[in-house]
C-alpha cells in the first residue's frame, strides 16, 4: 500500500470539549507566558491520524492481524480499529472468524462482504485510509480520470465509477459521514453526465436507499432519450416502471401526444431481442422470414452487440441483412455501442464488414474518444507480463484508431468540407509515410511499383517523413486556393500513391506485410529510440534487430517468388547488402 504522509482532507476528526474543566480559551502558554494559540486537542488528533496512518504504510514491520483480499490483493487491516470505527466489521468479526491461514491471520474476501456492486482495489485503500486517519485522500488520478486528453475528467466515467465504489463501500460499511459526502458528490455528477452514465449512479442509490440521489437519477432518465428497451435490460423493474409513469405524465401534461405505436411491431422486435437473448439466430431468422420487419427496423445488431455474446454478433453480421452504419434512434452507430461495451472482438468483427470507425455521434464523439472515455490511465498503461492476456480497453483504442489511420476517409464519401480535407491529409500523410519506407527498406520493388502506378513524381517522398519530423511543417498550403482545388489536388495523390502501395501488395506480398506491420506497431517508435528509459530503449533497438531479420526474409521470399516468374532486376544482387545497411542505420 502507498506511503501516506498526512494528507490533506475535507473531512477529519474533530472535536469541540474543552482541555480543561470550564476553560473558554483553549490557548497553551509557553514557559516563557507568550501565547502560543495553538490547540493541544487538535494536535493530538493530529498526531492521532498521522501515527495510525503509518499502520496502512508498507514499511518493514506488519502488525495487521487479518487480511482483505481485493481484487486478488491482499489488504493488510488491524480488527480492532476496523470495528471501533464502523459497527459492520465489529459484528463480521464477532460473527464471522475468517479463513484462517497456517500463520494465524484470518482472510476475508470483499466478494463475500459485498451483497451488490463491487469495490476495487484503489477505491477500498482510500476508504480504509479514511477509518484508520479520519481523513479523506484525494482519489488517484490513474483510476478516476480518463486518457482522454480532452476531457476535463470532472463527469467522464471512471470519475463515476471510482465515486459509486467508494459510495458502495461507505454504504455497505455502515459508515453514515462518507456516505453523506459521497451522495452530494453523485448529485453532482447527474447532472454533468451522459444518460448512460447515470446509470451506475443510479443502481447505487437504489442498493443503498439513497432517496435523494434515486430521485434525481430516475428525473434524469427520464427525461432523456435512452431508450426504453436499454432502461428494462439494466435497471430493477420498479425503477423501470416509474420511469416509465414518469415519461407518460411529462408527455400528457405537456399535451405531447408521441404518434401511435403499432403493438404487433413492438411485439415482434421484443421476439427478435429475446430470440438474440436465447442465442438462437435461427429463429432470429425464422422471425424475419415471418413478419415484414427487418433487422434494421428492430436494430437488432445494436441489441446484440450490446448484450449478447461476440459469437452471435459474428452470426448475426453473417446473415448479410443488417446495416453496420446504421444509427439508432440516438444517433449511435454500432460501433458507438461497441465502443462502451470495450469488446476487441466484437470491434473487430464490426470493421471488417465495413463499419466507419471515423463517424461520429451527434454530439461529436467517435467511437475511439468514447473508448478512452471509459478507459482508466492504469488499465492502459498497464505493463503485460509474458503470457499474460493483454488490457481489453487498450486493445479498442488500438484496432480504432489503427482502423483510422488505415481509412480516415471511410469509403467512398463526397468532400463537401474543410473538415474532410483534414481527413484527406490524414490519409495522405500515411500514404506517403508507407511509401517512404518503402524506398529505404525495399527500393527495387518500391521502384518497380511506382513505375506501374506512373508515382515516378514521387521519388521526393523519401525525404518527406524525416523533413516533417524536423521542421514540422505537415504540408504547403497555397491560400489562394479554394477549398475544392486543395481537395483535387489531395485526392490526386492519395490516387497515385494508394495505387501504388496496392501494386506492391499485389506483387510483393511479404515485404508489404512487413511495411504493414511497421506501419501499425513500430513506427512511432521510428521517432524516439534515444526516448524512454534504458529498459524501454533496449527494447525498442531489439525490435529493429528482428524487424531487420523480417525484411531479409520478406526480401528472399517475394525475389524467389518474382524469379520463377521471369522477374530480374540488375540491382537486386546488391539490394539485400542495402537494405541491410539501412536498417542497422535506425
Amino acid at each position: 500500500m502507498e506511503n501516506s504522509a498526512e494528507p490533506s482532507s475535507s473531512i477529519s476528526f474533530t472535536s469541540s470539549s474543552n482541555l480543561s474543566n470550564g476553560s473558554t480559551s483553549n490557548k497553551i502558554y509557553a514557559s516563557g507566558g507568550s501565547e502560543t494559540g495553538l490547540n493541544l486537542e487538535t494536535i493530538s488528533l493530529s498526531k492521532l491520524s498521522f501515527n495510525l496512518g503509518q499502520l496502512l504504510c508498507e514499511s518493514g514491520s506488519d502488525f495487521s492481524d487479518a487480511d482483505i483480499v481485493v481484487e486478488d490483493s491482499c489488504v493488510g487491516v488491524h480488527r480492532c480499529i476496523l470495528a471501533a470505527r464502523s459497527k459492520f466489521f465489529d459484528d463480521l468479526f464477532k460473527k464471522d472468524k475468517g479463513f484462517v491461514r497456517k500463520e494465524g491471520k484470518p482472510k476475508y474476501y470483499m466478494t463475500d462482504l459485498l451483497p451488490y456492486g463491487n469495490v476495487g482495489y484503489d477505491a477500498f485503500v482510500v476508504f480504509l485510509n479514511y477509518l484508520y486517519t479520519g481523513k479523506l485522500k484525494q482519489s488517484p488520478l490513474e483510476v478516476s480520470t480518463c486518457v482522454d486528453n480532452m476531457c476535463a475528467h470532472d463527469a467522464c466515467r471512471p470519475a463515476i465509477d471510482f465515486a459509486v465504489e467508494l459510495m458502495y463501500a461507505s454504504a455497505i460499511f455502515q459508515v453514515a459521514e462518507l456516505v453523506s459526502l459521497f451522495q452530494r458528490r453523485l448529485l453532482n455528477l447527474v447532472g454533468k453526465a451522459i444518460v448512460e452514465d447515470v446509470i451506475p449512479i443510479l443502481k447505487v442509490a437504489f442498493h443503498c436507499q439513497l432517496n435523494q440521489l434515486l430521485t434525481q437519477c430516475v428525473h434524469r432518465v427520464a427525461r432523456s432519450d435512452f431508450e426504453t428497451i436499454s432502461i428494462e435490460k439494466e435497471l430493477p423493474s420498479v425503477v423501470a416502471e416509474d420511469i416509465r409513469l414518469l415519461r407518460l405524465n411529462s408527455q400528457t401534461e405537456q399535451e405531447n401526444i408521441p404518434a401511435p405505436v403499432d403493438p404487433l411491431h413492438v411485439k415482434r422486435v421484443k421476439r427478435i431481442h429475446k430470440a438474440l437473448d436465447s442465442d438462437d439466430v435461427e429463429l432470429v431468422r425464422l422471425l424475419l422470414t415471418e413478419s415484414d420487419i427487418t433487422l434494421d427496423e428492430a436494430y437488432a445488431l445494436h441489441y446484440a452487440v450490446a448484450y449478447c455474446d461476440p459469437k452471435i454478433v459474428t452470426e448475426v453480421l453473417s446473415l448479410g441483412l443488417a446495416d453496420v452504419n446504421l444509427r439508432n434512434t440516438r444517433g449511435y452507430t454500432v460501433l458507438h455501442v461497441a465502443a462502451r461495451r470495450k469488446e476487441p472482438s466484437i470491434i473487430v468483427s464490426l470493421l471488417r464488414k465495413g463499419a466507419c470507425a471515423s463517424e461520429p455521434t451527434f454530439e461529436g464523439e467517435s467511437a475511439v474518444s468514447i473508448c478512452k472515455r471509459l478507459t482508466r490511465p492504469k488499465d492502459y498503461q498497464m505493463k503485460r507480463e509474458k503470457g499474460q492476456e493483454a488490457n481489453k480497453d487498450r486493445i479498442c483504442i488500438e484496432v480504432l484508431e489503427r482502423e483510422i489511420r488505415r481509412n480516415p476517409i471511410g469509403g467512398d464519401a463526397i468532400i463537401s468540407s474543410l473538415a474532410m480535407a483534414d481527413d484527406l491529409h490524414m490519409k495522405l500523410l500515411y500514404l506517403e509515410d508507407r511509401v517512404a519506407f518503402a524506398r529505404m527498406f525495399f527500393p527495387t520493388e518500391a521502384k518497380l511499383a511506382m513505375e506501374i502506378a506512373h508515382a515516378e513524381t514521387t521519388s521526393e517522398l523519401a525525404g518527406l517523413l524525416y523533413s516533417r519530423c524536423s521542421s514540422g511543417n505537415l504540408m504547403e498550403v497555397d491560400l489562394n486556393e479554394t477549398p475544392i482545388s486543395q481537395n483535387k489536388k489531395l485526392l490526386s495523390r492519395i490516387e497515385t500513391l494508394s495505387r501504388t502501395v496496392e501494386l506492391g501488395r499485389r506483387y510483393f506480398p511479404h515485404c508489404s506485410q512487413v511495411l504493414d506491420k511497421f506501419m501499425e506497431d513500430d513506427l512511432p517508435d521510428a521517432f524516439y529510440l534515444d526516448k524512454g528509459t534504458p529498459e524501454e530503449q533496449r527494447l525498442k533497438r531489439t525490435r529493429f534487430m528482428e524487424l531487420k531479420d523480417e525484411v531479409h526474409k520478406a526480401f528472399n521470399k517475394d525475389k524467389a517468388k518474382l524469379h520463377r516468374s521471369g522477374f530480374s532486376s540488375s540491382s537486386s544482387s546488391s539490394f539485400k547488402d542495402r537494405v541491410s545497411c539501412k536498417v542497422q542505420k535506425l
